[in-house]
């Protein structure tokens, strides 16, 4: 029987299109699982979703409320997503009440918080007068079959990308999903490793919410999804999300993906015009150089481009910015929601022979067509 995907309403309020909101982001970009129907923010009600992001028009609107999108809306959606990600661990009592009214509706609940919902006596309380489903995508599996590292990771031969970045929620993991797809589009199998509640969300087969779990499993979880990956999907190359920085000095799980997938490149992700730390206002960005050492300092892996965000960036700027680095780092560099994929696949073709081999069996056409969107 064909999967059918669920139909899903995105929760978020006041932070759709901004860092906090990325996870909305992701799935109103790409989702595998759910069929999105609408996002609420009341700030931006009436809109179009994919408009706001800067993308093409996608026909997602945006609600002001439950109630608005319920009426409007032809069916009520199986799911009701929680789509922000903020840095509090807990949601505040009129977003928990929200819930409550989604729940009340007959909505399944999916959370990407550190908050539990299903751990929650009220919660599942109201889960099972309603009987809905409560989805923490979060929730580490039982201990006992969480993974310590093993070393199974040097039997993989197939090349393993890093897509890491110098900050969060700066569109590492948007450039992996568009590599992923463009890659399979000229049928390279390239196959994607989640380590966040958003790629999760979106469907993918392989990885786990790294930052959910105890330090000592974390580089073994990885190790284990890229193995799994290898053994039961045949891929021509793999591709590891990453999540935050390598030298942010309040997250470690940049660390944690480079130990456990030893990737053979890393792509990374940097918004030009950031200048404090997402979340932290007092902490200026980086340096893409300081990043790259620091990367290639802890790992045997070398950057093999820079993607950039061209967030509070117009086009000229970007392409400014762009000429830029690759002139001074003298990296392929390019903007994948405005120019696609083709430097990438071009620079992975280059250190890569075998990927090389079957890009030129594609043509180079499809190639270039990738440059089109």
């Amino acid at each position: 029987m064909p999967f059918v995907k669920e139909t899903a309403l995105v929760y978020c309020e006041n932070q759709f299109g901004l860092v906090d909101g990325k996870t909305a982001s992701g799935l109103v970009r790409h989702s595998d699982t759910y069929t999105i129907v609408g996002v609420i923010d009341s700030t931006l009600a009436g809109r179009d979703a994919g408009e706001e992001l800067g993308d093409r028009e996608n026909g997602i609107p945006i609600f002001a409320n439950l109630d608005e999108a319920l009426g409007q809306l032809r069916d009520v959606p199986n799911c009701y997503i929680y789509g922000k990600a903020p840095l509090d661990a807990c949601i505040s009592m009129v977003e928990r009440f929200l819930i409550f009214e989604a729940m009340s509706k007959g909505m399944n609940i999916i959370n990407g918080l550190h908050q539990f919902f299903s751990e929650d006596p009220e919660f599942v309380r109201m889960a099972e007068q309603h009987g809905i489903q409560i989805k923490d995508i979060r929730k580490p599996p039982q201990l006992q079959d969480l993974h310590v590292f093993t070393g199974q990771i040097f039997r993989v031969n197939v090349p393993v990308i890093a897509v890491l970045g110098t900050d969060c929620a700066c569109g590492k993991m948007t450039t992996a999903v568009e590599l992923n797809q463009a890659l399979n589009r000229l049928g390279i199998k390239s196959v994607m490793v989640a380590t966040g509640q958003t790629g999760l969300m979106q469907g993918a087969k392989y990885g786990a919410s790294i930052d959910a779990l105890v330090s000592q499993f974390v580089i073994g979880e990885i190790e284990n999804a890229v193995v799994q990956t290898f053994d039961h999907e045949d891929p021509d190359i793999i591709l590891v999300e990453g999540q935050s920085a390598v030298g942010h000095p309040a997250f470690m799980s940049s660390v944690g993906i480079l130990k456990g997938c030893m990737p053979d490149g890393v792509i990374l992700q940097h918004p030009p015009a950031r200048k404090f730390r997402c979340d932290f206002p007092h902490l200026a960005m980086p340096t893409l150089e300081s990043e790259i050492q620091l990367i290639e300092s802890i790992s045997q892996s070398q950057v093999l481009a820079i993607t950039i965000s061209h967030e509070n960036m117009n086009e000229i700027e970007t392409q400014s910015v762009i000429a830029e680095y690759e002139n001074h780092f003298r990296l392929p560099t390019t903007d994948v929601l405005n120019d696609g994929c083709q430097k990438l696949i071009q620079a992975l073709g280059q250190h890569f022979p075998q990927l090389n081999q079957k890009i030129k069996l594609e043509g180079l056409e499809k190639v270039l067509q990738l440059a089109m969107g």
